[in-house]
């Protein structure tokens, strides 16, 4: 007589020993996703253009060897290049990548003033940062049977008006996720996180930290009853990192304590 499969336990540090490259890490949502990481027990390599943000985190984490820095330009591929050579050479492995650098603002005024330069700025940031980022760490991920994490918006399916350059790239991301899911698998998984409102005001540089000033009325409009940290974020992005994630390739998540699904009359 067959048997069922017996039940399996969750492992408590479901990264342990996976070294995971962060762009944009030192601050902000970035900074959220290291910090869960290492909670699961994994090590990061953040990169960031804040170099004096990115010494804080290493200080202010006091991991030892587990986390790392180095100064990173992902719209200029030979930033990109080094960056992913000093974390081969740090830890000798990647397993993990997630590409969270971007331009945050979104508005940028009409579209009928909109400079090409800046629209271009967006797209490089925002989305060639990825492409390069995705292509250099590509073979070492590989080896490993990595995942890719991007994080997009909300922003990628609604919009607010003149965010054109914002949404765009927002919106490239996530098919450039699929797209790459497909061509990647199955020695790769990429999946996309859709972050809705995050409050990221304790997780700045240190010169820059402020007390968040929130309403009420803010917090209301989400269903989940708050506006979003960086940890909602971190949580989801640790997941799609490990092995318990397995079976998901090519998806976009949405966080954003369901203020998408929310139908709003004025």
């Amino acid at each position: 007589m067959n048997q069922p499969p017996p039940i399996t336990a969750f492992a408590p540090q479901p990264l342990e020993e996976r070294v995971i490259l962060i762009t944009g890490g030192a601050q902000g949502i970035g900074r959220g996703i290291a910090q869960s990481v290492l909670g699961a027990g994994g090590r990061v390599v953040i990169g960031d253009l804040d170099s004096n943000a990115g010494k804080a985190c290493l200080d202010e984490w006091n991991v030892g060897g587990r986390a790392a820095f180095a100064p990173l330009d992902v719209a200029r591929e030979s930033s990109v290049k080094r960056w992913v050579a000093f974390a081969l050479k740090r830890f000798g492995r990647i397993d993990g990548l997630v590409n969270n650098a971007g331009i945050a603002d979104p508005h940028t005024g009409p579209l009928a003033g909109l400079e090409l330069a800046d629209w271009n700025r967006y797209l490089a940031t925002n989305l060639t940062g990825p492409f390069l980022c995705s292509k250099h760490a590509l073979p070492a991920l590989e080896q490993q049977h990595g995942a890719i994490v991007n994080i997009a918006s909300t922003r990628a399916l609604q919009s607010e008006p003149d965010t054109e350059a914002y949404a765009a790239s927002k919106g490239g991301l996530v098919a450039f996720t699929h797209a790459l899911a497909v061509s990647a698998g199955p020695r790769l998984r990429v999946n996309a996180i859709l972050p809705g409102w995050i409050a990221t005001y304790a997780w700045r540089n240190p010169q820059s930290r402020t007390t968040p000033k929130l309403r009420r009325r803010d917090h209301a409009q989400h269903p989940a009853g708050r506006v979003g940290t960086p940890e909602d974020i971190g949580a989801l992005a640790v997941y799609l990192l490990s092995p318990q994630s397995g079976f998901v390739t090519g998806q976009h998540f949405v966080v954003d304590g369901g203020m998408t699904i929310k139908m709003q009359y004025v």
